[in-house]
């Protein structure tokens, strides 16, 4: 019965030595007296007991680690703590078994220094920015140094930037400076709009005083010369009808008669209204026009009777 128990119990190890089911997600590394023999890939395989073994079993799924936050300092000198997410995926299961002690932990550290040295070359405010760009940079500089590895990084994900207590009281002071540059700004904005507001309304005022002035000087003078073509005309009349009746009978001595009496009324209204005595300068000349009055009065006279007698 100990025998048979031991048969027994070798075959059985033996059955499980030999039958191996690779599950669907993984490969198995085989090795044969120590040296690789192939990769199982997902299925069921036979396998020679105590010669061949598994080695190494390999996730084929995508696998995503978490990278640690580490100290980065930017190309403005300025000192923030990144940390990300990788996401890596086994292309070839005998480079990742062979090729590299433990591809999880270098990949991750890879990651720490890559993501070191891209931060390195942005600003801050280009980290916060253009974190495609970086994550980007990252996995390119990450696939490139992994290839001999048998993986694949397909993403990494920057998670958070946090800037030091420094740089956080810095920047609070720049935004604060920036908001009372931007409220500056807004006022002088404001006032200088307003200012020209004011101009444009002072200047459209002037414009309209000027335009309602020649406006009104133009009608005055269309005023005025109305003014003065009616009085032109109505002086011509006066004088074709003077000239007619100077054609008359006894038309210039009427008109001798009329400046006579106009010299005399003139000459009272002076007299009158002069604060000292006025004398004529020639009497004679006066005497003259007294009688010249009354002979033209006598042939006016005259004139009329001899009209009244032929009638």
């Amino acid at each position: 019965m100990t025998l048979l128990t031991v048969l027994l119990i070798l075959l059985l190890v033996i059955v499980v030595k030999t039958a191996v089911v690779v599950p669907m997600r993984e490969a198995f590394v085989v090795e044969r007296l120590g040296r690789f023999k192939g990769v199982l890939e997902p299925g069921f395989h036979i396998v020679i007991p105590f010669i061949d073994r598994i080695a190494y079993r390999q996730e084929l799924r995508e696998q995503v680690f978490d990278v640690p936050g580490q100290t980065c300092i930017t190309r403005d000198n300025m000192q923030v703590t990144v940390d990300g997410l990788i996401y890596l995926k086994v292309m070839n299961s005998e480079r990742a078994s062979y090729g590299i002690g433990d591809y999880r932990m270098a990949s991750v550290n890879l990651a720490q220094t890559t993501m070191r040295s891209e931060i390195g070359k942005l600003a801050l405010h280009e980290a916060f920015s253009e974190r495609d760009k970086l994550n980007d940079a990252i996995v390119r500089e990450i696939d490139r140094a992994s290839d001999p590895w048998g993986i694949k990084v397909l993403r990494y994900e920057v998670k958070n930037i946090t800037p030091s207590r420094t740089v956080i009281h810095t920047l609070e002071k720049q935004m604060e400076a920036e908001r009372d540059r931007r409220s500056e700004v807004t006022l002088a904005t404001a006032h200088k709009e307003a200012t020209i507001n004011v101009s444009e309304g002072q200047r459209q005022e002037a414009i309209n005083l000027s335009e309602g002035e020649k406006t009104k000087r133009i009608n005055e003078a269309h005023g005025r010369a109305k003014e003065i073509e009616i009085v032109a005309d109505a002086t011509a009349r006066g004088m074709r009808r003077v000239a007619q009746a100077l054609a008359r009978p006894g038309g210039t001595a009427a008109m001798k008669m009329r400046l006579v009496e106009s010299f005399i009324v003139e000459f009272g209204r002076i007299t009158q209204t002069a604060r000292v005595s006025v004398v004529p300068g020639r009497i004679a000349e006066v005497e003259s026009v007294v009688s010249g009055l009354s002979r033209v009065a006598d042939g006016m006279n005259r004139d009329t009777t001899n009209g009244h007698r032929r009638g």
